[in-house]
């Protein structure tokens, strides 16, 4: 005989309260299976499919697109067989059912589950089914996802002599072309460093010009769940979602913690030379070799000769909260805002393993699918803001973590080396810190040691 179960918004992350309810994959009436994403939810930064804990039919959609909903309220209505079921108590982070009838206890579902798809991305909890099977939209078991093969018929832009040239397709040639975009300037996403059509598409939308009070809200996405005052010169858009908590994390920050930030600007003329080298070396074929890279591997070297400036104040216990791991946050602008990913134990990675892993949480947080796990229990954070053409800036900490350290963009300037005025490659670089945890001078320190790494990477060899 059929019964109805209540499928209630389970907690995808770790301690939040509530979610935005994006795109229902199914409709009243649809056939479901165990496993089977029915409903793609927003919350903390990141889009996370969940899937259908039950076989049965959609009895009913409780909850409308668009709509902000609390952990725990109920979402969607399933007809299914037999007796009432519950999900085990290690189907998802805190998923939890409530029944319609029938007063005995509710025995498990044990369903199996399809094979994960090999480019699914880590999702923050795992979620097994009775099977051992991992539930859709909580996670893939580790080692699961394959990175594409390189394509063969990429040509590099720029001359033989250009240290840096940028590999992409024709097609996508002739469209930077068209769109009067040069491909240096497009930060790629592709395997290997490949530009991709996305990415120009992308970087041309970024830099377009508006005129304020005559766009559409058909070509201005962010417009659409807005609503236009009566003159039409403007659009009201409720904060949620990405924007409300990010400035929720950001308030909190300003005002709770002390922002100190020291500056250096510095002569990475050695540096690009080892991004050059790095790029023609087969070991590294088959990831990106930016200057962000060696940047990160300097920070990870200044953080192990300075252990303080990893860690957290914990104002409730009145405690400083030392941390013998280092989870590298990297800032990733997204279609939906940024979002802040970051490298779980940096510090154990070389930097083969590093360059991947920063590849890897770029390609994700600008395909939308970063995960809240991934950005949680960060340590210490960089933020490019270099890769804009910014010179430098005073970045503010993400919550629970002591410092964060901005790059700038590399420029081709006259600097004194070695006695006389040459053309050198130079960027800025700024840490900003909380002043509770970091006094001037611990905070000096790290800046110079990431600099002279950046300005001699051998001072790696010696440090590492």
């Amino acid at each position: 005989m059929p019964k109805f179960q209540i499928f209630n918004l389970p907690d995808a992350g770790e301690g939040l309260t509530e979610a935005d309810i994006i795109t229902w994959l199914v409709a009243a009436g649809d056939t479901v299976e165990v496993n089977q994403p029915i409903v793609e939810i927003e919350t903390a930064k990141s889009l996370v499919e969940l899937p259908s804990p039950y076989d049965g039919v959609i009895a009913e959609l409780l909850v409308a697109e668009g709509e902000t909903v609390d952990v725990g309220a109920p979402i969607v209505r399933f007809e299914v067989e037999g007796e009432d079921v519950t999900l085990r108590e290690d189907a998802g982070p805190d998923v939890t059912l409530r029944e319609d009838a029938g007063p005995e206890p509710a025995p498990v579902v044990e369903a199996p589950a399809p094979e994960p798809a090999p480019a699914q991305v880590a999702a923050p909890a795992q979620a097994e089914s009775a099977s051992g099977a991992v539930l859709v939209g909580y996670g893939v078991k580790a080692g699961s996802a394959k990175r594409r093969e390189r394509v063969g018929d990429l040509e590099p832009i720029g001359g033989e002599d250009d240290d840096f040239p940028v590999l992409a397709k024709p097609p996508v040639r002739k469209l930077a072309a068209d769109l009067g975009i040069d491909l240096t300037t497009v930060t790629p996403s592709g395997p290997g460093g490949i530009v991709t059509r996305e990415d120009v598409e992308q970087h041309a939308k970024a830099t377009s010009a508006k005129v304020l009070a005559t766009y559409e809200a058909d070509d201005q996405p962010w417009l659409e769940s807005g609503v236009s005052t009566p003159d039409g010169r403007a659009t009201r858009v409720p904060v949620k979602s990405v924007r409300k908590r990010t400035a929720e994390a950001m308030v909190a920050s300003a005002f709770t913690a002390p922002h100190v930030t020291v500056f250096q600007t510095v002569d990475v003329t050695a540096t690009m030379d080892l991004v050059a080298k790095l790029k023609t070396d087969r070991e590294f074929a088959d990831v990106r070799v930016t200057p962000l890279l060696i940047v990160a591997k300097a920070l990870l070297l200044a953080a192990r000769r300075h252990p303080e400036i990893n860690a957290s104040w914990d104002d409730a216990a009145q405690e400083i909260v030392y941390k013998h791991y280092v989870n590298l946050g990297i800032a990733v602008s997204t279609p939906r805002g940024l979002v802040v990913p970051n490298i779980k134990d940096a510090h154990r990675l070389p930097l083969h393993g590093l360059a991947s892993r920063i590849q890897d949480l770029t390609a994700e947080g600008r395909a939308g699918r970063t995960t809240p796990a991934a950005m949680s229990d960060g340590t210490i954070t960089i933020t490019n803001v270099g890769a804009l053409g910014i010179d430098t800036g005073t970045p503010i900490l993400n919550p629970g973590e002591a410092a964060i350290l901005a790059f700038g963009a590399i420029r081709e300037q006259p600097w004194v080396h070695n006695g006389e005025i040459q053309i050198r490659w130079v960027t800025q670089l700024a840490l900003s810190f909380d002043h509770r945890l970091v006094d001037g001078e611990l905070g000096a320190r790290v800046l110079a040691d990431v600099a002279r790494v950046m300005n001699d990477p051998a001072h790696g060899l010696v440090w590492g």
